[in-house]
């Protein structure tokens, strides 16, 4: 096994570790979980504000591929992030199943496009499991955990942190 060069990685795991959950910072608690290409992912439910069908926004120039663009919803304009571009999944098609989850993150809503949602889900501190070590050439800084589900396995997401990235450019 390689050691583990990226400081955030180590970070994450002494901060999860000091909190008693080795390896995992996913606390449990109920997660909203949706398909991204032939994967499951779960977010923290309090993030959520509403689930809506997609609709295409009006293109931002200029913006990197995954900013689809901005939409007004109810007189809020809201910047539209399609998650299966921004962690390179490798289809993104539009279809009758695919929607946007709005989200407040910080203060801000924020629009994030998804395959599908599949069911919300309690999960408990047993159910989740620590996230891989990954190399630092791989981004795991937003896997929390991994949670299991009788036949099932979620990618649970730091949303929140996801979307407050540098990258990102939406959150200060």
């Amino acid at each position: 096994m390689d050691m583990i060069t990226d400081a955030a990685v180590v970070a994450r795991h002494e901060a999860a570790r000091q909190a008693g959950k080795p390896g995992s910072t996913a606390k449990s608690g109920e997660y909203l979980t949706f398909r991204l290409g032939g994967e499951e992912y779960g977010i923290d439910i309090l993030r959520v504000q509403e689930i809506r069908s997609y609709e295409p926004p009006t293109r931002i120039a200029n913006s990197p591929n995954f900013i689809k663009g901005v939409v007004n919803l109810r007189g809020v304009i809201v910047p539209i992030i399609d998650l299966r571009l921004k962690l390179g999944c490798d289809t993104a098609e539009y279809n009758a199943f695919t929607v946007v989850i709005v989200l407040n993150v910080k203060g801000r809503v924020v629009g994030a496009v998804v395959d599908s949602v599949s069911d919300v889900l309690e999960l408990t501190r047993e159910q989740i499991k620590p996230a891989p070590e990954l190399s630092s050439s791989v981004d795991g800084n937003f896997i929390t955990g991994i949670g299991s589900v009788a036949e099932r396995m979620l990618i649970l997401m730091d949303i929140e942190g996801l979307m407050s990235s540098a990258d990102m450019g939406l959150i200060g």
